[in-house]
């Protein structure tokens, strides 16, 4: 048989349909498609809380090594620094001794002063005790993950303190875990008082990728600010109830070509080694309702009634 009457067609067994750049388009504009959705729509909202419901025990079977071995190996370091703590415990217990006789008269003091001025009680905090899981894997983002979620009873917004002080706030809560930004995240604010003179102001987590402090912006060059002043919630906004330790300033620099200083804070609490948080209840849950506004008087007319 001469050679140019073979069948060069492959048999249809080898055939492969779509080709490689088709299939390339289709999917990238499906991918597109998705990501568009996910963002207007949030339609993959309940995607990912399936996926974190499921991938959990896996979570867990992955952690078990890891935390066998950090046990293992921080044995010995833990015994040392057992010691360290008990002297320093004992240093505390002996401050606190002589504190606490002031504790109860305060109290007491603090009440009558409330009552005399017709002031709301403040309500006591309610808190939810969590475990920090691991870190979140994005690396241009300051998060954690805890384990407590939806199920345990943690909302979203709530803030999240150490035994140091605020440690961030839950951005997102899923049915068995949740996830927490850090204060020292670039899009997290709180705003925030000075102990010492009682300015209120905006802290927020530092801009660089690798920051791990806050700033202060907005505070002109003349303000009244020190190295070491403590900075508190102030409570204005409704979800960090007032009084809890955020940050110490830390360097402030005054340019003259700037109307406005540049003041770096370092958080109070542990955001690189906290193990042990507490969840909080938002602060606007502990605020009574706005009153309703009653609606105002007709106008009389002029003449009497006709």
């Amino acid at each position: 048989m001469p050679l140019g009457t073979l069948d060069r067609t492959p048999p249809p067994f080898f055939r492969q349909g779509p080709s490689a750049l088709s299939k390339l388009m289709v999917f990238s504009a499906l991918a597109l498609f998705l990501m568009v959705a996910d963002m207007r729509f949030r339609v993959a909202q309940p995607i990912r809380a399936a996926m974190a419901v499921v991938l959990y025990p896996v979570q867990w079977l992955a952690l078990q090594p890891v935390r066998a071995v950090q046990n293992s190996s921080g044995y010995f370091t833990a015994l040392s620094q057992a010691k360290i703590s008990e002297e320093e415990a004992r240093k505390k217990l002996a401050l606190q001794s002589l504190r606490a006789g002031q504790v109860e008269h305060l109290a007491l003091e603090n009440t009558r002063l409330r009552k005399l001025l017709d002031l709301r009680e403040q309500k006591a905090i309610d808190g939810l005790a969590a475990e920090v899981l691991y870190d979140a894997p994005d690396p241009y983002t300051r998060k954690i993950i805890i384990d407590k979620g939806q199920a345990h009873g943690v909302e979203l917004a709530s803030p999240v303190v150490d035994e140091a002080g605020v440690l961030g706030q839950v951005t997102r809560v899923h049915p068995l875990v949740s996830e927490v930004t850090l204060v020292i995240d670039r899009e997290l604010a709180i705003p925030v008082l000075n102990t010492r003179t009682g300015a209120r102001s905006v802290a927020y987590g530092e801009p660089t990728v690798s920051g791990g402090g806050l700033e202060l912006r907005f505070m002109g060059s003349n303000s009244d600010v020190q190295q070491g002043d403590l900075l508190t919630t102030s409570g204005v906004d409704g979800v960090y109830p007032p009084g809890l330790p955020v940050a110490k300033i830390d360097r402030i620099e005054r340019r003259a070509e700037s109307a406005f200083a540049r003041i770096y804070c370092t958080p109070q609490a542990l955001v690189a080694s906290a193990l042990h948080v507490m969840v909080i209840k938002p602060g606007a849950a502990q605020i009574p309702p706005r009153p309703v506004d009653s609606p105002a008087p007709a106008p009389l007319k002029k003449g009497g009634n006709k």
